[in-house]
Order: C-alpha cells, then sequence, then structure tokens
C-alpha cells in the first residue's frame, strides 16, 4: 500500500501575537513544520502535501523540497475542510496519514506504530492517556472496546468527561474511503466548520473497525498556539537531546541547561557544562570538554580537546588535544593541528594553527598559515584586507612573532624566524633572521604634559 501524507499548515496562530505564519515559529531553530516534514520523509511516503493559508509566500521561501505537493486552503473551514483540499490528488491504491505542522515533537517510531496498527483496517487513530484531559475530545468505545466516535469537551456528559483517553487529531486513513467520508462531511455547527473528527463517527456507524496506538510521551503530539506553549516544546524537545546525549557517552552538569539546534555526534567522556549552545552539524570526539557559556556551530573537535568558557567556534576543525580560550573566537575556515593552543580574545578566520604553535592572547589571524611549534606573542595582527582584497600571511616552523606586531600581508616568515615586538613586517623575513621594524625611540628630557584648558 502507497503512503501519503498531508500535512496541514493553514493556521495563522493569532494567539502568537506574530506576523510569521505560525508553523514558521522553531523549536531548536527549525519551524515546526520543518520538523514534522522530516518525520514525514522517514516513512518513504510517495507524496507529502503540505496544505497552506495564512502566509503563503513565507512559508515556500523557508520551506523546500522536490518531495512537497503545496495545496491551497485559501478560506480556513476547519480540519476536514483542510483535508478536503487535497481530494483531487488522491488514489484509490493509498493510505493517507494526517500530520499537524505545528505538532513538531511527533517521531517516526511512533508513525510507525499506528500505521503497523492499522494496516489492516480503513482508519487508524493516534490516542493518548492523560491524568487530566481536560479540553481535550474523548474517545468513545464500546463494550467491546471497538472505538465509536469523538466527543469534545463542551458537548461532553459527565461520565465521558470522566475518560481519560483523548484524541490526537493524527489519523490514517484509506484513500478510497476518505474520500467518501470528506465528501460527506457537514459544517452544520456552531463554527459552521468542517470536522476531520466527524469521520471517526461515520466510520463507526459503517462497521469500520478503527485501530488505534499511542505515542510513547504526550509531549510528541503537542502543538504550540501560544508563546508559553512553544517554549515547553522547546524544552521537552531539548530533553529528549540532553537524554540521547547522555547515552552515547556524554555528562552533562545540568541537562536543563543545554541546548542544541542541530546534529550533536559526541564520543565517550565528553563533558559539558552549562549553557553550551550546538548548532548545525558538531562532531566532539572522545575525552572533549566544553566549559560554560560556549557557542559551537557546524565544527569537528577531537579528541582531548578542551573548549574554555565564553568561547564561539562556527565552521572549524580541531584536532586532538587542542585548548581554546576562554573567550576565544573561531570563525570559519579556522583549523587547529594537534596541540595547538589559542587563547583569551583571540580570533582566527580561514586560518590554520600548527601542531603545538599557540596564539595565547589578544590576537587576530587572518587568512594565515602557522607552521608546527610557532608562538605568536600577544597583540598580533595579520593584517590580511587591503580595503579591497585579501591576501595571506605565512609563518614557518618555531617562528616567534613578538607581541603587539602587524604582519602585512602578503608576507612570509620563514622558520624560527624571530619578530621583535611592536614590529610592523611589511617584507619576507628568512629563516632564522631577526626583524625588528619600528621607529627610533626618543626620551625627552624636561617634557611638560598638556595642561586641562580653562573652560
Amino acid at each position: 500500500m502507497k503512503l501519503r501524507v498531508v500535512i496541514l499548515a493553514a493556521g495563522k496562530g493569532t494567539r502568537m501575537r506574530s506576523n510569521l505564519p505560525k508553523v514558521l515559529h522553531t523549536v531548536a531553530n527549525k519551524p515546526m513544520v520543518e520538523h514534522v516534514i522530516d518525520c514525514a520523509r522517514q516513512l518513504n511516503p510517495t507524496a507529502i502535501d503540505l496544505v497552506y493559508g495564512h502566509g503563503g509566500e513565507a512559508l515556500k521561501e523557508r520551506i523546500t523540497g522536490d518531495d512537497l505537493n503545496w495545496v491551497e486552503q485559501a478560506e480556513q473551514l476547519g480540519t476536514g475542510h483542510a483535508v478536503q483540499q487535497v481530494l483531487p490528488l488522491l488514489q484509490d491504491d493509498e493510505k493517507v496519514l494526517v500530520l499537524y505542522g505545528d505538532v513538531p515533537l511527533l517521531t517516526s517510531q511512533t508513525v510507525h506504530r499506528l500505521l503497523t496498527a492499522s494496516q489492516d483496517t480503513d482508519l487508524g487513530l493516534l490516542t493518548m492517556y492523560l491524568t487530566n484531559p481536560t479540553g481535550y475530545g474523548r474517545i468513545i468505545r464500546d463494550n467491546d472496546e471497538l472505538i465509536q466516535g469523538i466527543v469534545e469537551q463542551k458537548d461532553a456528559s459527565l461520565d465521558q468527561l470522566r475518560i481519560d483517553e483523548v484524541n490526537t487529531g493524527i489519523m490514517v486513513a484509506s484513500a478510497s474511503r476518505m474520500k467518501v467520508w470528506l465528501n460527506d462531511l457537514s459544517n452544520d455547527n456552531a463554527q459552521q466548520e468542517y470536522y476531520l473528527t466527524d469521520i471517526v463517527a461515520m466510520a463507526a456507524e459503517q462497521g469500520v473497525e478503527i485501530a488505534s496506538s499511542q505515542p510513547e510521551q504526550t509531549t510528541e503530539v503537542e502543538g504550540a498556539n501560544n508563546r508559553q506553549q512553544l517554549a515547553a516544546l522547546e524544552r521537552a524537545y531539548q530533553w529528549r537531546i540532553a537524554e540521547q546525549v547522555m547515552t552515547d557517552g556524554a555528562t552533562l552538569m545540568d541537562p536543563a541547561r543545554f541546548d542544541c539546534r542541530g546534529q550533536l555526534s559526541v564520543g565517550q567522556d565528553v563533558v559539558i557544562d552549562i549553557n553550551a549552545v550546538f548548532d548545525g552539524n558538531v562532531i566532539l570526539g572522545n575525552g572533549v570538554v566544553i566549559e560554560p557559556n560556549c557557542v559551537i556551530k557546524d565544527s569537528v573537535i577531537g579528541d582531548g580537546t578542551v573548549i574554555r568558557a565564553n568561547s564561539h567556534i562556527e565552521g572549524a576543525k580541531l584536532a586532538a588535544n587542542c585548548k581554546v580560550g576562554p573567550f576565544a573566537r573561531l570563525r570559519p575556515g579556522a583549523e587547529l593541528a594537534d596541540e595547538a593552543q589559542v587563547g583569551n580574545f583571540v580570533e582566527m578566520k580561514k586560518s590554520r594553527l600548527g601542531k603545538g604553535s599557540k596564539a595565547s592572547h589578544l590576537t587576530y589571524l587572518g587568512d594565515t598559515r602557522v607552521g608546527e611549534y610557532a608562538n605568536i606573542g600577544a597583540g598580533t595582527i595579520t593584517c590580511n584586507y587591503d580595503g579591497v582584497n585579501k591576501a595571506v600571511t605565512e609563518i614557518g616552523n618555531g617562528a616567534f612573532i613578538g607581541s603587539n606586531s602587524s604582519l602585512v600581508a602578503p608576507v612570509k616568515i620563514g622558520d624560527k624566524a624571530t619578530i621583535g615586538a611592536g614590529s610592523v613586517i611589511t617584507r619576507e623575513v628568512a629563516d632564522q633572521e631577526l626583524a625588528v621594524a619600528r621607529g627610533k625611540q626618543r626620551n625627552i628630557s624636561g617634557w611638560q604634559r598638556p595642561q586641562k584648558k580653562g573652560s
């Protein structure tokens, strides 16, 4: 049986108090609807229909994929009306899975269980059991525990209000039956909307056995209608990732103060302190230590490397046993070989620090290639930009760059060369040479400091 996934993403989200369509609000720095699309893709469907309405242009700008069919719901007249928009696309040999663009924590494992439970029938529902089901539609079953319908909170009797099994809205149905049920929907209700849940009673009346399954955690099927609910989903998602990271071999000093906004791979015996943020694709090797308040994006950190507090690393590759920070910034293209060290207030961009080399304080390395076991003194700047073009600085093995030096690219510093402190180097320094390029010092006796002028 082919699988078609229909994702409902047309809601305006008035309670968000935002010009952004609700489903574009993010969890872990990714739009809620994109989480749902990723879940759908893991099911290998033959088609994914994205039903949109409010903010359609913004949706199309942010959400891409050749596998998406964009279906407009010009008027928002209920969930049943939303699914009716895909009626012309349904094929009789398909099963139709209905998901929601503002339910971002749903897992493919939960959906697989629903598909398995309903494989031999025409309708399956994802339900859940709640200690406090207030506000949810209740699942009505007969004496044989067969599902007979769904009753909304406002329409439920006292006995029905005691039911703790509730509707999540997620369902799967055979397309041939879904066509009939959708065409028979009525909007004869106070809201004058077409409710998808009404097809449950239709199916039961026609003798269809309605299958059901439940998610492992209720957060999987929770949506976000306001900022408070969005924040709750964010923390639930972060806790899920934190648990996986700890299972994989990392110690989190406080899982409640951990944020992953992408893909994080960790080796064994990794230690991550509080308020670390991981974005994009990050790989941490064995024994890596991440101190507090670090931001790491799209980077690879080698075994035994220590990232000290308040460092920002983006698009960088660090080999084994490096030391970075505190307060260091490694920008895209930064590379550290084994045992290299970058200290406080050092910035690197498109630069490589060779094995055992050090830039310990207050330094900028841009478009720079540093050999092995070189020492870059405090306050050193590689002047890589002339206002139009970038140029490269090369520093050889074992070179020593004195403090407060400026290396004006393009320039080459040879192996074991020495640059005197305070020098401005504009031409090549050969191997083992000493270069001193600064004005001659003058000491003036009896010089008077300027005096403050009267007002």
